[in-house]
């Protein structure tokens, strides 16, 4: 039987009980006399302003409470706790100082502890280069109700694991490194035995794009879905909590239905980091939710596996609120939670680059307001001043706040975190306190990731590893099914930053390398989806089985969601045909294939039930994705999009002149020698009025040589780019009859500047 963490008080060690307890997980259970109180910081009634932090539970053993205030102390977390013994308590914290590593001082995470009302006189976040123990001397406390009060000082991330009190004066609690230690489990009432939920068709555990689209993408085929998400959103490096935008384009390629159920969620923000709102947390839960073949476990942290021979029996985890334990049975796993750690634990064959990987980032805003509050001094952060970093342009620091390459990206992932939390507001104390405070006196700080955004550590390897030359080369696979549009894109430390901060440089630099098809994508096989050597486990996002190299293009948010996908309907037929994801590729491939073309609102019942396809089914994307612009199904007359002309010379394709036909357009400078030629034959015979779609600019030709030809009749006419205000250019009319060939020829001799094609339109004259 489970003895789940008590939500009233937390006395411990019992003496007699008082009665029968609850098994419901978050049920207050009846306490017991005891001479110890555990109380776990996670548990405390009111949290506050300190907000529950669940990055680093493998490494340092349990969730705990982070004051992240920006430089302003945040609101005390409150708990009550039922003392059943009175008498005199020693009273210790698990806690560190974060700085301490790096020799650097005053300890910015400074916190008290109020017990009954009386603040104990020790101040705590102020040892200890490592989570330890630390002392708050002895406190006499009467039997009854009593009230806890961890109050911050600093508002600089000061971290509160758990508060022990025993009556046992010279005890030292033991270390508390393991996740749910056997003391830990101990002062919790919690047992070896755990609650059992499920079995599931599949198991997917981590929330990202990656999770959530196998999670519903399964459940639309029919499979009995388990989602572990251990935090209380959904989104992972996409929510609001990292605030990272989706990138990767979707919708294209050899499956074009693939993206869809990506597309449902994904965010619409208009830079990264945005806005909060902009990140649609509630929308993405909301998505989730809407499944009911899915059992969302928001709030739980998956710490371990059971395991019989090569194959995944459950999934271990605990709910980070209330240290409820539950075993997740399920027939196959998928592991999208990045790090890779369901391989880890189950043995799964994987692979690490052991330095020069891409870093953590945590990127962060400032504003602007007329009466902005002075900003602490840091001195334990970075010394920086404005010339040590670049300037934070439009009141956001971006992706490239990065840090970690040469660090080991799990074991030290807090201290990645810690680093670029001295990096930026080492940066921002130079534009309040340092020579920047001239011209930011109205500058205020209003948002800073505390939760770090990774973007490498463990691949798990399957029975394709994909490589840079597969996907330069477009190395066909028969099982190639996933787009990856993205450039490979590696980070490295910025030169100037590596040279001053040699030890862990905070900025970083993409390196591209572009000979990725970046419009119909390269796909990525299925292989690369599932262990070589665990029997039933998946996995998708950025620990898949690719190279270093790889990864850099398959690792955007929207790509790691059409993985999703493909594993999700992988595992329907895994439930189908009782057979494992290698089954799948080997015996199974054309139904994967079959399932891959389905819109991503079809659904079944069970795995073996028809399919169903609702009436809200969207039009399929060509293989070179939707219209990102116009969209030239939904206007007047005949359009030749810029993707159906023929080019000679040397064009560059853009998108950021708006409005624009379909996907983009096509420019080239002025005397090139290049050329455009727009075809197309007519169905009715009639007379129609002859339009090219272009863009005005600064740059645009002013002279752009057009010739119009029937095979009757050759016109030429001369344009300007530059100055239009419609976006079309009327070239004239022409008679046409059914059948009949007109071609329009857009050359650059004598332009007068960068000509510009779009799409060509030919409209019947009525």
């Amino acid at each position: 039987m489970l003895m789940p963490k008590f939500l009233c008080g937390l006395c411990r060690r019992a003496t007699f009980f008082l009665g029968a307890y609850c098994l419901l997980a978050g049920v207050t259970a009846v306490p017991v006399f005891s001479d110890e109180i555990f109380v776990e910081a996670e548990s405390f009634d009111d949290h506050g302003g300190w907000q529950l932090d669940t990055q680093f539970i493998q490494q340092m053993g349990s969730p705990y409470l982070i004051a992240h205030g920006l430089g302003k102390p945040v609101d005390d977390a409150v708990k009550q706790v039922n003392v059943k013994v009175g008498g005199t308590y020693r009273v210790w914290v698990r806690t560190l100082d974060w700085v301490a590593r790096w020799k650097a001082s005053p300890s910015p995470g400074k916190f008290q502890l109020s017990i009954g009302g009386k603040t104990l006189s020790e101040t705590f976040g102020t040892k200890g280069e490592k989570w330890e123990w630390h002392d708050g001397g002895t406190i006499e406390l009467a039997a009854g109700d009593t009230e806890f009060r961890v109050h911050d000082l600093t508002g600089f991330n000061g971290r509160c694991d758990c508060i022990y009190l025993t009556t046992k004066l010279d005890e030292v609690p033991p270390p508390a490194q393991e996740v749910l230690s056997t003391w830990r489990r101990e002062q919790l009432g919690l047992t070896d035995e755990s609650v059992t939920k499920g079995p599931y068709d599949l198991v997917v555990v981590g929330g990202g794009y990656a999770g959530m689209s196998a999670a519903i993408s399964a459940s639309r085929m029919g499979c009995r879905v388990a989602l572990i998400q251990d935090r209380p959103v959904l989104g992972g490096n996409g929510s609001s909590e990292v605030r990272v935008w989706a990138m990767g384009l979707i919708r294209r390629g050899k499956f074009p239905r693939v993206g869809e159920i990506v597309e449902e969620f994904a965010d619409r923000a208009t830079k990264s980091p945005g806005r909060e709102e902009e990140f649609g947390d509630d929308l993405k839960e909301r998505v989730v939710r809407a499944e009911s073949n899915i059992d969302l476990m928001l709030n739980h942290h998956a710490y371990g596996v059971d395991k019989e021979g090569a194959s995944i029996k459950a999934v271990k985890a605990f709910d980070t609120r209330t240290g409820a334990d539950l075993s997740v049975l399920g027939d196959r796993f998928v592991d999208c939670t990045g790090h890779g750690w369901i391989g880890e634990w189950a043995g799964a064959d994987y692979d690490l680059t052991p330095t020069g990987r891409m870093g953590m980032s945590n990127m962060w805003a400032w504003d602007e307001v007329d009466s902005a509050p002075d900003f602490p001094a840091t001195p334990w952060a970075l010394d920086l001043s404005m010339d040590d970093f670049p300037y934070p342009r439009d009141h956001h620091g971006q992706w490239f706040w990065e840090s970690g390459f040469d660090k080991d990206a799990i074991q030290d992932a807090e201290g990645i975190r810690d680093w670029n939390l001295r990096a930026v507001f080492g940066a921002f104390n130079a534009m309040k306190n340092g020579d920047g405070a001239e011209e930011h006196k109205k500058a205020i700080l209003t948002w800073v990731a505390f939760v770090g955004g990774p973007r490498e550590s463990r691949r798990l390897l399957g029975d394709v590893i994909l490589n840079q030359e597969d996907i330069v080369a477009k190395q066909e696979f028969p099982d190639g099914c996933v787009p990856s549009t993205w450039s490979i894109d590696l980070h490295y430390p910025k030169q100037e930053y590596a040279d001053k901060f040699p030890d862990n440089p905070f900025i970083s630099i993409a390196v591209h390398d572009k000979r990725v098809d970046r419009l119909y994508g390269y796909p990525v096989p299925y292989r690369c989806f599932y262990s070589r050597n665990i029997d039933n486990l998946f996995m998708a996002g950025r620990c898949i089985s690719v190279t270093h190299e790889a990864l850099g293009t398959v690792r955007v948010m929207k790509t790691c969601g059409m993985m999703g996908e493909v594993v999700g309907k992988a595992a329907s037929i895994c439930a189908a045909e009782n057979c494992s994801p290698r089954d799948v590729y080997e015996d199974h491939l054309d139904d994967l294939l079959e399932l891959l073309k389905l819109p991503g609102v079809a659904r079944r019942s069970t795995p073996t039930a028809p399919i169903v396809i609702p009436d809200n089914v969207q039009p399929i994307a060509s293989s070179t994705g939707p219209p990102i612009g116009i969209d030239p199904s939904k206007v007047d007359g005949i359009v030749v999009d810029d993707r159906a002309a023929k080019f000679e010379g040397e064009w560059t394709e853009g998108t950021n002149l708006k409005p624009f036909m379909n996907q983009g357009y096509r420019y080239a400078s002025a005397n090139s020698k290049a050329s455009c030629r727009f075809t197309t034959k007519v169905e009715k015979t009639g007379r129609y009025t002859v339009e090219l779609y272009t863009g005005a600019h600064e740059n645009r030709a002013t002279n752009t040589p057009v010739l119009v030809d029937t095979g009757v009749l050759r016109t030429e006419y001369r344009i300007n780019q530059r100055d239009t205000t419609e976006s079309t250019i009327k070239l004239g009319t022409v008679d046409l009859v059914e059948g009949q060939e007109i071609s329009v020829l857009v050359s650059t001799e004598d332009a007068g500047g960068t000509v510009h094609v779009d799409a060509l339109k030919l409209t019947p004259v009525k």
